[in-house]
């Protein structure tokens, strides 16, 4: 009796380590990859302020118009080490892979506001990079 109680403790305890294991090599896998685009403008100097605004509030709109942006930030340099060579703004735009970025890219709505914003940037500056979710 005793071997058969030592044998059904050995068998569920086993049975446990291996579901664990189970769960835990179900759970640990390698990060998935997102794209980022980053955008940074630099707005010529005699623009007025609501114009600028416009065009943040343009950019800021289109992740309602386009499905393949998944994530999206924006902001303001507020840097103090003096490198940002005028830059001002950055905007980045998260997509699932290249493929969602080329839809963004040459959505209707991008095009719109790549009309608007030509003729007020100064300078722009675009990098692209791959990043973990």
């Amino acid at each position: 009796m005793r071997i058969w109680v030592l044998l059904l403790a050995i068998s569920v305890t086993l049975g446990i380590a291996m579901n664990n294991n189970e769960i835990e090599s179900a759970t640990v896998k390698p990060p998935s990859k997102v794209l980022r685009h980053v955008v940074l403008y630099k707005f010529k100097d005699d623009l007025a302020p609501e114009k600028v605004q416009a065009v943040v509030d343009a950019f800021v709109s289109l992740p309602k118009k386009i499905d393949t942006i998944v994530g999206f930030e924006h902001g303001t340099n507020v840097s103090q080490e003096g490198k940002s060579e005028g830059l001002t703004h950055c905007f980045v735009v998260t997509s699932r892979d290249e493929m969602g970025r080329e839809t963004y890219l040459g959505h209707a709505a991008h095009q719109e506001f790549v009309k608007l914003v030509r003729e007020r940037r100064e300078k722009v500056v675009v990098f692209d990079y791959l990043a973990d979710e």
